[in-house]
């Protein structure tokens, strides 16, 4: 399928069937932290899931190329980044698989109807500090800082929008994990697994993986952690496995 890219636009590999997405070669790109939730998160079959703020739609293709689940649905406010979601959707022939929404968070659950989805997931903005913006409305700023939602935000929509027993899959910032417990439970989400992301062995964690369940009982599973680097420049292992090399 020929596919009209806009002014710079390219195509990358995502190494995964076959799959291909279209980004900006100076915009907002998908990182680590969206091919690591890719790998956490789990679509059982006949199962429906939502991405919450899908950017460029990133985690329901991937979702889509490991799980066997019904359909896919992806949620993006911004309408340009929503375009260019569509065009990665028709550009792999996944129109059948993944719908691409334009809305916003705050919203999610009148758009698409309270327990409408058996898995949620989000790769929502990590920054709380979004007062002092020099350019709050460009799209690198929306997708790193609370500028259009709040972490309390996404857990509620979330738990809105999940069937009883159904399961919220978020990658985090590990300094706000405590806000991220208590925001989960207050909207009646029990965090259920846990990971911790260290970009080398030897580093702090940078990144947090959860999944919650609604309406879970209380017990965690503190899983080991992943590490992303042998060496400067050198994926562990375990990163090409999720990757799909």
């Amino acid at each position: 399928m020929i596919i009209d890219l806009k002014d710079n636009e390219r195509i990358d590999d995502l190494q995964r069937n076959g799959y291909q997405i279209i980004q900006k070669q100076n915009g907002f790109c998908f990182g680590m932290d969206a091919v690591l939730l890719s790998g956490f998160a789990i679509v059982k079959p006949g199962e429906r899931a939502v991405d919450l703020g899908t950017g460029t739609g990133i985690i329901p293709i991937l979702l889509e190329a490991k799980y066997d689940g019904i359909h896919y649905t992806g949620l993006e406010i911004q309408e340009e980044v929503a375009d260019m979601a569509r065009r990665s959707v028709a550009l792999n022939h996944l129109e059948d698989k993944i719908s691409i929404v334009t809305g916003d968070i705050k919203e999610a659950s009148r758009l698409f109807g309270a327990a409408s989805f058996d898995v949620v997931t989000s790769n929502p903005p990590y920054m709380n500090d979004a007062h002092g913006l020099k350019n709050p409305d460009l799209p690198k700023a929306i997708a790193r800082h609370e500028v259009l939602c709040t972490l309390d935000d996404v857990t509620r929509e979330a738990s809105r929008l999940l069937k009883p027993g159904g399961r919220f899959y978020m990658v985090h910032r590990p300094h706000r994990l405590i806000e991220i417990i208590t925001s989960l439970k207050n909207y009646g989400m029990e965090p259920k697994r846990m990971k911790m992301v260290h970009p080398f062995v030897d580093r702090e964690a940078n990144m947090v993986l959860i999944e919650a369940v609604r309406g879970g009982k209380s017990m965690i599973k503190v899983e080991a952690p992943i590490i992303v680097y042998k060496e400067q420049g050198v994926y562990t292992d375990e990163i090409y496995t999720i990757y799909g090399y």
